[in-house]
């Protein structure tokens, strides 16, 4: 089979407007970027706001493994498959980040003949939104430092700064810096960065509705303390005008195409083990008045951006899910029932059987929000009559609604087995959050832990009780929860694969982030600055003579 790379360059792409037009997105509210990718305008949103949503999938997937799950593959595939048997579909997805695409996992434009194009563009620099984000955010700390360095009328204490500066690459070394070292009248201190992914910037200009709620978020925000303990928030920096000035063409969604010419909207890339893990509020919207049906996703497994996409981007956005698309595949079950990854293209019913446990805990969790699943089974080469049958029989006697997927390697035609089970079992849900914002954060923190997670206990160190009991105490005690937390396993030690019993979760560090309105719960060793592997995917990437991108997949 071609690589990636080589079927999206084979693809023939049309021009956007031409496809935009075909859903009735009028020219006016397109900024062309070149010929393939644009940005919609928010007035699209406001002029079509009586117009009626269309229905809303959420896919999402079991706890990852090293195998590969394509969660992003399947959401791409199921828009084409959705219009393949003449259904108005559209799909609203993350931007890739940088670091990943430069580090181990490559790009994130799906795989195989479910790509989102133009490919290398969407997993490089794309139409620059996490740049201006990345700016916005360490324009933040320049204005800090430099407040400090000319006097620091506002008496901010330098060892109480919380805001961190950013940049969008796997860079272990940044975890913990000293700056101010230049001159005798710097304040020298600690600093670290977090990848851009895990800035607040971004969780803002996600979870934003308006310029206006932008502008309301980022005053909002907290920064830093003063000497006597008194919150600093970007308001009392006076720059917010600024900021909203770097963000003003990244709020606006980007529109670009499947390798079938099917529109997909891409916007904001928030990390769903550090972040709440979803493509922005505003694109979601835009895309429901756009077209019969829309696919989105939610980083890696249930119980990270699942849950927060249910909890807290669908309370915040009033979003009515109708459906959930639970992504596996056999060699992953199979993983998660202790097989060695050398070994997974062997046949084994029993640890196929052992794994399985996995999968159930998720749908399970899905059904928590009084939604149904349907768990589409990415199918491998590998895999053997005998264990799809064990799992197709497995479904049946639980009732659950399952369908082979082969977009990697068919596109639509490989999709169209889910695209009719999804059809055939979407409705009208009762859709409900696990928790409501007024509820004492102890409570939706025990409730995520208990019942998504499994844990037995929810366990708290000492610093980080103290934290949650203040703001449990406060005006924040409505924040949503945002749990910082492995995504390999259900707990938080992610060598605790399959469905780990008995176990507690253990909460080490408490954040907020008043601008996205988070209490951020940090469990086991998640930090939000990742490093690079031994062989990064950097030392294969290159420009050919043609002035061609190699490398990148």
């Amino acid at each position: 089979m071609l690589t990636d790379w080589e079927i999206s360059r084979q693809a023939q792409k049309k021009n956007i407007l031409e496809l935009a037009s075909q859903l009735g997105i009028n020219q006016k509210y397109l900024t062309m970027y070149g010929e393939d990718k644009a940005k919609i305008d928010l007035k699209y949103l406001q002029d079509n706001q009586d117009k009626p949503d269309g229905k809303l999938i959420l896919v999402t997937a079991i706890n990852p493994t090293p195998s590969g799950e394509g969660k992003s593959t399947t959401t791409i595939g199921l828009v084409d498959s959705l219009n393949a048997v003449g259904k108005k579909a559209i799909g609203a997805i993350r931007e890739p980040s940088l670091g990943p695409v430069f580090g181990i996992k490559g790009g994130a434009a799906g795989g195989g003949y479910s790509q989102v194009n133009p490919m290398v563009d969407l997993n490089l620099h794309f139409t620059g939104d996490l740049h201006a984000i990345t700016t916005a955010n360490n324009l933040i700390s320049a204005i800090i430092d430099n407040h400090i360095y000319h006097g620091n009328a506002l008496n901010i204490d330098p060892e109480k700064i919380v805001w961190k500066r950013c940049l969008d690459l796997n860079d272990r070394a940044l975890r913990k810096v000293m700056v101010g070292l230049d001159s005798k009248k710097e304040t020298p201190r600690y600093d670290s960065f977090n990848i851009t992914v895990a800035s607040e910037i971004m969780a803002i200009l996600c979870l934003a509705t308006s310029i206006e709620d932008l502008r309301n978020r980022l005053d909002n925000t907290l920064v830093a303390y003063t000497k006597e303990n008194k919150p600093i928030f970007i308001k009392d920096l006076q720059i917010t005008g600024s900021l909203l000035v770097l963000l003003k063409d990244a709020i606006k969604p980007n529109i670009v195409q499947t390798l079938e010419n099917n529109l997909m909207l891409v916007h904001g890339g928030p990390f769903a083990n550090i972040a709440h893990g979803c493509n922005s509020l505003l694109a979601t919207k835009m895309a429901l008045k756009m077209a019969d049906y829309v696919v989105t996703e939610a980083g890696f497994g249930a119980d990270l951006g699942a849950e927060k996409f249910l909890d807290i981007k669908c309370q915040v956005g009033s979003l009515k899910p109708n459906l959930v698309v639970l992504v596996s595949t056999i060699r992953a079950l199979k993983y998660h029932g202790g097989m060695k990854l050398e070994e997974l293209k062997n046949e084994s019913l029993d640890y196929l059987q052992k794994g399985i446990e996995n999968l159930e805990k998720h749908i399970e969790t899905i059904q928590l929000f009084g939604l149904k699943c349907v768990v589409a089974v990415n199918k491998f080469a590998s895999d053997t009559d005998d264990e799809i049958n064990f799992i197709r029989s497995w479904a049946k006697s639980k009732n659950i609604k399952i369908a082979l997927s082969e977009v990697f390697s068919q596109g639509s035609q490989g999709g169209l087995e889910l695209a009719k089970t999804v059809l055939k079992e979407i409705s009208s849900q009762e859709y409900k959050p696990l928790y409501s914002k007024d509820e004492d954060l102890f409570e939706k923190i025990t409730r995520i832990c208990k019942q998504v997670y499994g844990a037995k206990n929810v366990i708290y160190l000492e610093q980080a009780l103290a934290d949650l009991t203040k703001y449990n105490n406060s005006e924040y005690k409505n924040f949503y929860i945002c749990m910082a937390k492995t995504p390999n396993s259900l707990s938080d030690n992610p060598k605790l694969i399959g469905r780990p019993r008995d176990f507690d979760i253990t909460i080490r560090e408490i954040r907020i982030a008043t601008g996205a309105q988070f209490i951020i719960c940090l469990t086991g060793s998640i930090m939000t600055m990742p490093g690079l592997p031994k062989e990064p995917l950097a030392l294969k990437i290159d420009l050919d003579e043609n002035y061609e991108v190699i490398g990148l997949s």
